[in-house]
């Protein structure tokens, strides 16, 4: 048996910026209601010629750089992804052509804003088992290609960005590490946040490019109560699991979604803000890269070192939610 690490880590955000006073020139909005409501100043928008798969490269490139390995050293590329290049084939694979990387595994992984925490369960099983040695492991979003800028309650919360890791095997001596997940999901909840048209069910039509049904839609508050429940509930049973206590957790990095979310956690947990990891007010929500992104800029930061404990919590559509424990 192996253990599995962050071997290093990378992030990228497109250069354009969209403010929230940007935003008071297209929709019926302000920056006091947006910041109010959500945390969110500010979000990065990628260029006409930047797919998902352009964004995830750069990041991909400098998590491989900072784990002092080269694009031949890694076996398997994993992305979460809801806005890949196309339908198929999987971005991974372009991603891993354009890295110049073998002809290893690649595949995607679509569980919305849990996808990163859940490609990291696949990374870390697949080298705690020793299938493979270092997986790349990327979170890289457009969903500015997916948002309805008409609508006001949710072109407001999303940006663009990606965020990546690579996962390899550990000195099984050392205690750092991944300690483990704790993954779940709610199909019974899907139309509270979905993207209807587009897939098998409702395939494009004049009908539902008329209805402005291949935009993304939400139910905000509904959304916002499942959110707080279930990523408190992940985190409490994960560290219950490993008999952990919130106060020994250095940092909780949660998914970048809305402000009001996380301190809402932060309170049932009776955890400091000071041991939470905020940045949406620079990004938006970035689904599945909030977490890679939010992490990586902690450790640049200096919020976290080797040796403490972190844990990361998210939630997205389907519904799905997920956690994990990581000594660093």
């Amino acid at each position: 048996m192996y253990k599995a690490v962050i071997k290093g880590m990378g992030m990228y955000v497109p250069e354009k910026v969209l403010t929230n006073h940007d935003l008071e020139k297209m929709v019926e909005t302000n920056d006091e209601w947006i910041t109010t409501r959500t945390g969110i100043k500010e979000r990065r928008i990628a260029a006409d010629d930047q797919a998902t798969s352009d964004l995830a490269v750069i990041a991909a490139r400098q998590a491989i750089e900072k784990a002092g390995l080269t694009p031949q050293d890694i076996d398997m590329v994993i992305v979460a992804t809801i806005t890949p290049d196309y339908v198929f084939p999987a971005t991974a694979a372009l991603v891993q052509d354009k890295l110049g990387i073998p002809h290893t595994g690649t595949v995607d992984i679509e569980a919305a804003c849990s996808g990163f925490i859940y490609a990291l369960s696949m990374a870390n099983a697949y080298v705690v088992s020793g299938m493979y040695k270092n997986v790349l492991v990327i979170g890289a979003e457009t969903l500015s290609r997916i948002v309805d800028w008409q609508d006001r309650t949710t072109c407001i919360l999303f940006g663009d960005g990606a965020g990546a890791a690579v996962i390899g095997q550990g000195d099984a001596k050392e205690s750092s590490g991944f300690i483990g997940f704790s993954l779940g999901g709610d199909g019974s909840y899907a139309d509270l946040l979905a993207l209807p048209a587009g897939g098998s069910k409702n395939p494009a039509s004049h009908e539902t490019v008329d209805q402005r049904l291949h935009y993304m839609k939400m139910n905000g508050n509904a959304t916002f109560k499942v959110a707080v429940r279930t990523m408190t509930e992940a985190l409490e049973s994960i560290l219950k699991e490993h008999n952990i206590d919130p106060s020994e957790v250095k940092l909780i990095v949660p998914h970048q979604a809305n402000l009001r979310i996380i301190s809402a956690i932060a309170e049932r947990l009776s955890v400091g803000e000071d041991r939470v990891m905020v940045n949406l007010q620079k990004y938006g929500n970035t689904s599945s890269a909030t977490i890679p992104m939010a992490l990586y800029e902690a450790i640049e930061e200096g919020r976290v070192k080797k040796g403490d404990l972190v844990a990361m919590v998210a939630f997205g559509g389907g519904f799905t939610w997920g956690a994990a424990l990581l000594r660093l």
